[in-house]
């Protein structure tokens, strides 16, 4: 009886010990999740970008205390620093947050820019507890990270890892010379001392004209590390392209390569999600808890955003992330 038990709830969540799918509900209105799962009771939180309409378009929160059932819960500020308009001109909503925790500090890294363009900057804010409702709740700018003006790539899209001496690393990157890396330094969470003016590290490119690769996230599991990225087109609604792939790597800073040894240099790239029907162009994405965050475009709501999480599986050492049946 045991083992049929266990042979159940394997069928059910696609590997033991994955959690399921939740079915979402609430405020899932979310493009470029940054997900946090929440762990002892705690709630789960999502950073996303922000919407030039609603909190002079800072990056924005939501919550939820089942991970199922998201609630707005405000943005980061009330107004974006004074020194985002300066770096860049004409900057609107700020995107594509990353949050990362270390020693008892959130990171949370943020992209401005305007679109089409790479006069860009990646910038860092830091805060002692995800939730708005601490007393001790307070975004802390901390200025920029990197920036892309008169580059050949956009900085972009931050995502942070750490390798296995615990050293942090940045991968970023949009569509120009695709992925990049830096690396960090803590407590600051900025770029490493002395390495403010070397070339940052090439991770993927597409390898031809728009180089249409960006949103780079990066997983430690077992012996490697695993680089996912968003391919093709996002933002056009329901004609959203946009799919995630990935590449593995035993070193953080590369070469990553598909599950057909294909450098990701060379427009490799293992799929993981792409479009299934109504649910187009799945993208952005982020993981947690077991789960994979993302965002796509729903058909049935005349291309309208809207936030995805779905379990994180492992099958002979690639990442397997399916939609589920029947919708």
């Amino acid at each position: 009886m045991a083992a049929l038990l266990l042979a159940v709830a394997v069928a059910a969540t696609g590997c033991a010990g994955t959690p399921a799918a939740p079915e979402l509900t609430g405020d899932t209105f979310v493009h470029d999740p940054a997900f946090v799962a929440g762990t002892d009771g705690e709630p789960s939180f999502i950073y996303s970008t922000g919407n030039g309409q609603i909190g002079d378009g800072n990056i924005q929160i939501r919550r939820s205390a089942d991970g199922a059932d998201w609630e707005d819960a405000g943005t980061v500020w009330d107004e974006k620093p004074q020194w985002l308009s300066d770096a860049v001109p004409g900057v609107d909503n700020l995107w594509a947050p990353e949050l990362y925790e270390h020693d008892g500090t959130w990171y949370l890294y943020y992209s401005a820019s305007t679109f089409g363009k790479n006069t860009s900057l990646i910038a860092l804010a830091t805060n002692t507890t995800l939730d708005p409702d601490d007393p001790d709740y307070e975004w802390v700018d901390q200025g920029i990270v990197i920036e892309s003006t008169g580059t050949d790539f956009n900085a972009i899209d931050p995502g942070i890892v750490e390798d296995a001496d615990g050293n942090p690393y940045m991968a970023f990157g949009s569509f120009w010379s695709g992925i990049r890396m830096v690396p960090l330094e803590w407590p600051s969470g900025l770029r490493a001392a002395g390495t403010e003016d070397d070339e940052p590290l090439r991770l993927a490119d597409r390898q031809s004209p728009p180089n249409a690769v960006e949103a780079p996230y990066i997983v430690r599991h077992d012996d490697y590390f695993y680089l996912f990225v968003s391919r093709d087109s996002c933002c056009k609604g329901a004609d959203s392209t946009y799919n995630i792939a990935v590449g593995r790597s035993k070193d953080v800073t590369g070469q990553y390569v598909d599950a057909d040894g294909v450098s990701l240099l060379e427009d490799g790239g293992t799929p993981v999600l792409a479009t299934d029907g109504s649910r187009v162009g799945p993208g952005g994405q982020s993981a947690s808890g077991g789960l994979l965050a993302f965002h796509w475009y729903d058909a049935n709501l005349d291309g309208q955003f809207r936030l995805g999480l779905l379990p994180l599986q492992w099958r002979d050492g690639w990442p397997l992330v399916e939609w589920p049946a029947g919708e």
